[in-house]
């Protein structure tokens, strides 16, 4: 009776190992939508006035494409590189600037675009069935952006970039639809945030039959991608 339990047993723990892998080979290829909550954009986040340098305006609801390719290392252990690009902007009362000698506030389209590179490393649960499958990851980003603002005909172009690095942590769940492709949701805690100088195009523009002066000097604002992040992907194993 002893003998039959530990047949048993092995077989259980044979069948858990069977059914942790994903597909037939080692490398799974993702393309993904990412979902973030939320996001700030300071626009004085050096004034020395701590009302100013605290001010930001909040942008929302942002989705992103993304590609994911992850590679097994060993039963247990998955190594992922995640790229996606971000861009988000509403228009908002942003710009200061002047019509003569009369300073006017003006409606803009203000936002930020990042390029967020991410190397992950996944521990894979024992736990996973033959047709889900969990993981649990940390790594490190590599954040890369700057702010955008659109006026009439001027643009902004960036002066100096401080990109960033930042850790994020994140759980994975695939359900395999097929042996090669399963359906992936991913939630990630993440805050990339970086500092771009930026000036204008050029300093005056026509608005509304009026030539607006607007500032030489390049100014710095900060970007802070601060909202939850989740990943609805399909993925190809190889």
């Amino acid at each position: 009776m002893s003998k039959q339990f530990l047949l048993i047993i092995i077989f259980n723990i044979s069948s858990i190992g069977l059914f942790a892998q994903f597909g037939p080979g080692k490398l799974g290829i993702s393309v993904n939508a990412v979902f973030t909550t939320s996001a700030e954009v300071f626009l004085n986040p050096n004034s020395s006035d701590v009302e100013a340098r605290n001010r930001s305006f909040l942008l929302e609801d942002i989705w992103n494409p993304g590609i994911d390719i992850r590679y097994s290392f060993s039963q247990e252990f998955i190594l992922g590189l995640n790229v996606e690009y971000i861009k988000k902007t509403a228009n908002l009362p942003n710009l200061t600037a002047f019509i003569g000698n009369q300073v006017y506030v003006f409606e803009v389209e203000d936002g930020f675009s990042t390029i967020p590179i991410e190397l992950t490393a996944y521990y894979f649960f024992p736990f996973s069935t033959e047709h889900f499958k969990f993981l649990m990851g940390a790594g490190l980003g590599y954040y890369y952006g700057q702010f955008l603002r659109k006026f009439s005909d001027v643009d902004l172009e960036v002066t100096q970039r401080k990109s960033s690095l930042g850790i994020l942590v994140a759980t994975s769940l695939d359900y395999m639809i097929f042996n090669n492709l399963s359906a992936r949701f991913e939630m990630k805690f993440r805050n990339p945030q970086y500092n771009v100088s930026s000036k204008y195009t050029k300093t005056e523009v026509e608005y509304q039959g009026n030539t607006v002066q607007l500032p030489e000097n390049p100014f710095e604002t900060k970007i802070d991608i601060n909202g939850l992040t989740f990943v609805f992907g399909i993925v190809y194993h190889i």
